[in-house]
């Protein structure tokens, strides 16, 4: 449908807790999912979440086969999640690197769980259930700590895990610019 204005953190509305979805199979979320997936795919971004164009609703949407900015990840199924449950598998934790639409041009070092089960509805209120690992649990826990107010900066414990994405990964600063969109999770 569109591409929406992405929030940049300091805005209050990324701080808000999201509200659960109610109503599945609406024109009003299909739309919401549009522009979702339209605005992931004009930044370059594995993934976005509601709240991150303004709309205080729990849906996330990621996925992708391949991405410029995560050559090594392995494709990650598009997935549309609304009102999200995630339950970690083990108290394994892997550190890695994160970027963010709301947070451009920087990239973090952060903790997450190994290993998670998620469970949600699809558009029309049917149940996902996925257990998943590496980067596709990495990628849904980013987008679903948008949905509590939460921004990878906050998830670092030693801000020297913190830095321009130009600085430490200048490969990225030399490819053409329709690679180099600011980093999303």
């Amino acid at each position: 449908m569109a591409v929406k204005e992405v929030l940049k953190m300091g805005d209050p509305r990324l701080y808000r807790v999201a509200e659960p979805v109610k109503a599945f199979a609406t024109a009003e979320l299909y739309e919401l999912v549009s522009d979702l997936f339209d605005t992931m795919r004009a930044q370059q971004g594995v993934g976005i979440a509601a709240p991150q164009i303004g709309v205080n609703l729990q849906v996330v949407i990621f996925g992708f086969q391949q991405n410029a900015r995560y050559p090594e990840a392995p494709p990650v199924p598009e997935t549309v999640l609304i009102n999200p449950t995630l339950m970690p598998l083990s108290a394994e934790m892997e550190e890695d690197w994160e970027g963010c639409l709301s947070v451009p041009g920087l990239r973090g070092r952060v903790q997450r769980h190994k290993a998670l089960r998620y469970t949600g509805f699809d558009l029309e209120g049917r149940l996902i259930d996925r257990s998943v690992d590496g980067f596709h649990a990495r990628v849904v826990q980013h987008e679903c700590d948008h949905l509590n107010g939460v921004l990878y900066p906050l998830r670092i414990d030693d801000l020297h895990k913190l830095g321009y994405t130009d600085v430490l990964f200048p490969e990225y600063a030399r490819r053409p610019q329709h690679e180099t969109a600011e980093d999303g999770q």
